[in-house]
Parts: structure tokens; sequence; C-alpha cells
């Protein structure tokens, strides 16, 4: 006879990348998850495996799945893993009867869209972009095929994050170089700070209705150029180039339907955020 696996919190999948150290910082200070420990996934942790290879049996039961795995560039075929990271992560779900899995997919799959960007549209405008679309039409058809025995699933098209995006990794490297659009400010983004995505992932955990595809930001679009002084960065203008976008805003009314209200995003609450999650400027 099998052992039941004791219960413990979610298990994230990739928590030895960029996005995972930082949530795992967040945890391992107490801020998340709340209740049972998380479990953490990489070549060697809490649970080792190796995602191109068949699953190891699980010790311990996960409280939902939160899939972080993926990849962020190379060409179109390494970016195409991505799409196989979420079936592996899928298949592992439906064998041992967990859900739900929430996989991070991005706000890139809205290109250079006019926002409020939602959830129907997608409009891919580079590689990345359209793996990550590719990912979610893939999970799509891994439920379908699964049938009865797929775990509920749910892609999440997230914002830039405070601390893991390029503008963070720029002023944690030295002095940075803005756009300037001509109307005299820079580019806005979609944000959310890395304490706010645990907590929006934490109660999309125990929601009990999931959609296939949802978005995940802080209300708002973020100047950068108001992230940069909040962080006391070192920085200078520069006219933007013509295939500069001057705004991502993402629609979040159902997030918030489902998760809750989320604090709209400001440049000071990012900052503290990614400084808590162990990110420091320059």
């Amino acid at each position: 006879m099998t052992a039941t696996p004791s219960q413990t919190g979610p298990l994230i999948l990739g928590g030895t990348g960029r996005l995972g150290r930082a949530l795992r910082k967040l945890a391992q200070d107490g801020h998340w998850p709340e209740g049972r420990a998380a479990l953490w996934h990489g070549r060697r942790g809490d649970y080792a495996w190796d995602m191109r290879e068949p699953a190891p049996p699980l010790h311990e039961r996960p409280e939902g799945v939160v899939v972080l795995a993926g990849v962020t560039s190379g060409s179109p075929e390494e970016l195409a893993a991505n799409a196989n990271l979420a079936r592996a992560a899928l298949r592992l779900a439906a064998r041992d009867g967990l859900g739900p899995v929430l996989l991070m997919s991005s706000a890139a799959v809205y290109g250079r869209a006019e926002g409020p960007c939602r959830e129907t549209e997608a409009s891919p405008a580079n590689a990345y972009g359209m793996a990550k679309l590719d990912m979610e039409r893939a999970v799509a058809e891994e439920v379908d095929r699964l049938g009865t025995e797929a775990p509920r699933a749910c892609c999440l098209r997230l914002a830039n994050v405070a601390g893991c995006d390029q503008l963070f990794d720029a002023m944690a490297a030295g002095q940075v170089t803005l756009d300037r659009f001509t109307e005299g400010h820079g580019p806005r983004r979609a944000y959310v700070g890395p304490l706010s995505l645990a907590r929006v992932v934490s109660a999309l955990l125990s929601a009990p209705e999931l959609p296939p595809v949802l978005n995940l930001a802080q209300p708002g679009a973020v100047p950068m150029e108001a992230l940069l002084e909040a962080a006391g960065a070192r920085w200078h203008w520069r006219p933007a180039p013509e295939t500069a976008l001057p705004e991502t805003l993402l629609d979040t009314a159902q997030l918030a339907a489902i998760a809750g209200p989320v604090a709209t995003a400001t440049a000071p609450g990012l900052v503290a955020e990614a400084r808590l999650a162990g990110w420091r400027p320059a």
C-alpha cells in the first residue's frame, strides 16, 4: 500500500530562476506563502527534477503548482522549450491529482497593442511573445488531451516584476539610459511587485474557478523615470527610437474579481517590494 504524501504548500517549479529566487527570499523571511511552507524545485533542492525527463515521485502533497520555469531568450527553437516545460508540469499534476496549476505567461503576448490589454486579445511582436502564446496554446491542447485527469490550469500573463526586469537589472549594474518620447516622458509599463505577486498567486491557488488565461499586474502603468528616481539610481535620457514602445497597460478587472482588490502600482511601493525580495541598486 502506498503511503499518502504529507500536505504542504505549493510546488514551485523553476524555483532557482530570477523570479523564483525573489519569491524564495520572501518565503524565507516569512512573507509568503501563508501557512505551510512551499516546496521548491530545481535540478537540486526540495524536489529535484530535470523537466526534460519523467517526473520523480513526490513525497509531499503540494497545495497546487506554480510554474516559473521558462526560457526568456534564444532562438525560436530554444524558446519553444516553454511549451514543453508547461506540458511536463501538467503531466505531473495529472499524475498526482494536483491543482490548480498556475503557469507564467507574459504581457509580451500583447506586443505593441495599446492598452488596457484584455485576455481575449493577443498580438505578439517578437519571438519571446510568440513563444509564450504558443505555450498558452500548448496548455489548452494538453488539458484537452488529458481529459478528465487534467488539472485546472491558468496561464498568467505576467507584467514586469519589480526587481526582476531589465530596468531593475540596469539599476543594479550602474547608470541607466532611458528613452524619452517627444511628449517628454519615458516608457510606462504595467508592473507588479514581488510581494504583491506572491499574495495574488496565493489567492489564485485557493480560487474555486480560474479562467484559462488571466492578466497579472497591479493596476496602472508606472513611468520608468519615477522608478529610477524612487530607487535613487544614476540615469540620463536619450531620444526614444521609432521602435520604442511608449506604454504597456493590462486590464486587471478579471484578476480583481477572482483574487480581490490589488493595490495600484506606485514607484516607491514597487522599489520597496523589490528590496524586500533581495534586489539592491548599484
